[in-house]
């Protein structure tokens, strides 16, 4: 399992990478792992508002669907659209051109609450 140390991720399996006041955000290898091969990604729209407490978006693989759910509190900058077309992205670079929003935080501050890398692999390894 791939988890870059200079990553943060939430308890739902997201990563969030922070650089000047923008997140950039995706689902981590393992997530990809236990979903499978991924069919459909749904995403929000520029200007829309996403955050830790609702789904920003919705993820089908052969075998579940899934919500996504935002680490960090902020309005979508950009969207990789090109994941509409070809989701498997998501499956063979979860953390490079898998990515799926840049959002420009309210707080950047909140992505103090999100775990690091060791902090994350330790979650998986207790669940």
């Amino acid at each position: 399992m791939n988890t870059p140390e200079e990553l943060l991720y939430s308890k739902t399996h997201e990563w969030v990478k922070v650089e000047g006041g923008v997140a950039t955000l995706g689902i981590t290898d393992f997530a990809q792992e236990e979903l499978g091969e991924v069919v459909y990604i749904e995403l929000p729209e520029e200007g829309d508002t996403v955050g830790p407490e609702a789904p920003f978006g919705v993820i089908e693989s052969i075998k579940a669907v899934s919500d996504l759910i935002s680490g960090v509190t902020g309005t979508v900058l950009e969207v990789n659209t090109r994941l509409h077309e070809e989701p498997e992205h998501v499956n063979r670079d979860p953390y490079g051109e898998g990515w799926m929003l840049k959002v420009r935080l309210s707080d950047p501050g909140e992505a103090e609450l999100l775990m690091n890398a060791a902090e994350y692999r330790q979650m998986i390894e207790e669940a």
